[in-house]
């Protein structure tokens, strides 16, 4: 399917049901999002936050009910895309490699990252970390985020970045899902409490 523009970007799930072994963990969950929306998934551990989110990625069938999204999906979660023995430069390379060769400089410079290309992956902070899983999500120019607890492990700072680096993909007409029992703070944001949907 050809990607969609921004203004007709789409994601709707209805009547979402999920089960983790015996336990019912959500049931009757609709929501849909339009470009330059933002979602936030609030609830504890284990009310099956990480698993809508694979549900909406298509990495999971739900129980019941249906996912609808026409564009690209790029999931954040505690697996990291990238090699931990590689240099950075040399693991984000292998990504743009894979997308056509397409290297956005400015960006990997806006974001503090190309002093860190010859630092091993396993060596750089969480957050370095995370900015540069973001920007491999970029090079393939997705329309939706899906974060799950993008915020563990970040500094004050660090957090607040990484809300702005959001906003701005949303402010370019970008999606995101965020699953998180934190504060996040980006413009527009809706709250869905997954435990309002347990059985």
């Amino acid at each position: 399917m050809e990607a969609a523009r921004p203004q007709d970007a789409r994601l709707a799930a209805t009547d979402l049901a999920c089960r983790r072994g015996e336990r019912l963990l959500f049931r009757g969950l609709s929501f849909e999002l339009k470009s330059g929306e933002a979602l936030q998934v609030v609830g504890p551990n284990g009310t099956g936050k990480s698993s809508l989110l694979r549900i909406l990625a298509g990495l999971m069938r739900p129980m019941a009910g249906s996912v609808e999204r026409n564009v690209t999906v790029a999931l954040l979660d505690e697996r990291l895309p990238l090699d931990g023995h590689l240099p950075l430069g040399r693991a984000m390379a292998f990504w743009s490699r894979l997308e056509g060769g397409r290297r956005d400089s400015h960006l990997i410079q806006s974001n503090g990252l190309d002093r860190l290309a010859d630092v091993p992956v396993r060596y750089l902070s969480t957050g370095q970390r995370k900015r540069a899983a973001i920007l491999v999500s970029n090079t393939h120019k997705a329309g939706l985020w899906l974060l799950d607890e993008p915020l563990n492990g970040l500094d004050v700072n660090a957090a607040a970045d990484f809300q702005r680096h959001v906003a701005g993909f949303l402010a370019q007409g970008g999606m995101v899902v965020v699953a998180s029992h934190q504060p996040f703070d980006v413009p527009q944001l809706r709250r869905i409490t997954l435990e309002d949907f347990a059985s």
